[in-house]
């Protein structure tokens, strides 16, 4: 099956540079924080602006997947918010289930994924989700982790370049307008570095400690893989969206906890460990639960 395919694609070679991160952190002491910031700082800015500003998206999906995603982002938030309440959560247990179930990896696997599973039509409603949760993620997702009042959080995301790499590219991309000199292949060439590097910093984060899957990593990646694709599937039915869209909603809601959710928790507040072995599991679980998520609509 293709879309099996695309998903063993995806997971083995992430497997692979994050074994090596930990494999090198058990033998060699590396100054996580210097990595993590570097990559914070510089790598994933380019990372967004090149993302932003390279993006095509199907202007014909744009306002029913605007709308089907941002209904999901705002149920799975009060659901899992009222969950925590209920359950008695700390503050910050509630903060990293939050974290985990809105940060879904929608760029390299969701969009591999869903390439395969409904092609090119499918690719570019699937982009228009993709930017969507990278203003979540990087436009709101630190202020939100850091805490504090309204104010201060908007005052915080303001000095940080993740806003203006994001603002910036989608400028760039809306206005036409292009680099000169062949800026835009050193903006991408410092992007392509983010994804090796925060993988590396995972495993080495991981190596810190013994591998252990708890409540919370179980909890999470099925947040992620199973409250998220079905919270968008009723949302799609609500909203009476197309086939298409439907579908593009539902798969880029069923990925798993993306990695740069360990980076923001790591730099920003949380616990990050959890959150990087939450990475790992639901990315491993993906198997199981992507070719239910396919069967729910409608790809065999």
């Amino acid at each position: 099956m293709p879309h099996m395919q695309a998903l063993l694609n995806t997971v083995v070679p992430v497997a692979l540079v994050v074994l090596s991160g930990y494999l090198l952190g058990r033998r060699v002491a590396m100054d996580l924080t210097t990595l993590s910031r570097l990559t914070l700082y510089l790598l994933v800015p380019a990372l967004i602006f090149d993302a932003m500003y390279r993006a095509e998206y199907s202007r014909e999906g744009l306002w029913g997947l605007t709308l089907g995603f941002a209904l999901t982002y705002t149920f799975l938030y009060l659901l899992i918010l009222g969950a925590g309440r209920l359950l008695g959560l700390s503050p910050e247990a509630a903060k990293g289930l939050l974290v985990c179930s809105l940060f879904p990896n929608s760029g390299n696997m969701g969009l591999s994924l869903t390439f395969f599973a409904l092609g090119e039509e499918g690719l570019r409603r699937a982009v228009v989700y993709f930017i969507l949760s990278s203003v979540v993620m990087f436009g709101l997702g630190p202020a939100f982790i850091r805490g504090g009042s309204l104010r201060e959080g908007l005052l915080f995301t303001l000095r940080l370049p993740l806003f203006y790499a994001l603002f910036l590219g989608l400028l760039f991309k809306a206005l036409g307008l292009t680099l000169p000199f062949r800026l835009d292949e050193g903006v991408r060439l410092m992007g392509q570095a983010a994804i090796p590097v925060l993988l590396l910093t995972l495993g080495m984060q991981m190596a810190k400690t013994p591998f252990q899957i708890g409540a919370f990593e179980g909890v999470a990646s099925g947040l992620r893989l199973l409250l998220a694709p079905l919270t968008a599937y009723a949302v799609g039915l609500l909203l009476g969206l197309p086939t298409l869209e439907h579908q593009v909603l539902v798969l880029q809601s069923a990925t798993p906890v993306a990695v740069n959710a360990f980076l923001m928790t790591k730099e920003f507040g949380g616990d990050a460990l959890r959150v990087a072995r939450s990475v790992v599991v639901s990315t491993f679980l993906a198997f199981l639960t992507v070719p239910l998520v396919l069967f729910l609509i409608g790809i065999r």
